[in-house]
């Protein structure tokens, strides 16, 4: 096993074009996380699937379809799945323990959605002295609207992605990644 753990974010039935919070370009993304997830399998990464959870909420609730992980990226056996409820994978959860005892220095992210749940972890696993690497085509993010203003999901990612790789550690391409 490395030191290096793939933390795959909240790829639920939810984010997809039948959910009910679909994102843009989720296939995409998701594809391009299929492939960062076999590639840490082959060369012994910690491969950890996060999924959220939000009780009497209308949205990812326990025991739905849409909390489901969807089937693209089934965790494998033995892969441990954290559930949380809040947008910051390790509050309120085994995350950061389970990182720790198996010496994981470094975290690699990929998942949904880039300006929530992604953002939260990212910014988390760097203020825990995690080396942090986001797979930006392997997130995905929708239209937000702020002040009767509309903006496009492409602009959210950027600025996210932007805002990474200018203070909370690298930002690569999927096929950058898997060439190391």
């Amino acid at each position: 096993m490395t030191n290096r753990a793939i933390v795959v974010i909240d790829l639920q039935n939810e984010y997809w074009p039948t959910g009910n919070l679909p994102l843009e370009h989720i296939e995409d993304a998701a594809a391009n996380a299929v492939r960062v997830i076999s590639h840490g399998r082959d060369v012994g990464d910690l491969i950890v699937n996060v999924r959220h959870e939000m009780p009497g909420a209308p949205v990812f609730a326990p025991g739905s379809e849409g909390a489901e992980i969807n089937r693209v990226v089934v965790p494998g056996e033995g892969e441990p799945i954290i559930t949380k409820n809040f947008p910051n994978s390790f509050r309120e959860t085994g995350l950061k323990d389970l990182l720790d005892d198996q010496s994981i220095e470094e975290v690699i992210v990929v998942g949904a959605m880039t300006h929530m749940c992604v953002d939260a972890t990212v910014r988390a696993a760097n203020d825990f002295g995690y080396k942090t690497v986001t797979i930006h085509d392997a997130c995905a993010t929708r239209d937000l609207e702020f002040n009767g203003a509309t903006v496009p999901a492409a602009h959210v990612h950027a600025a996210l992605m932007a805002a990474f790789a200018f203070a909370y550690g690298e930002v690569v391409a999927t096929d950058d990644f898997i060439k190391r």
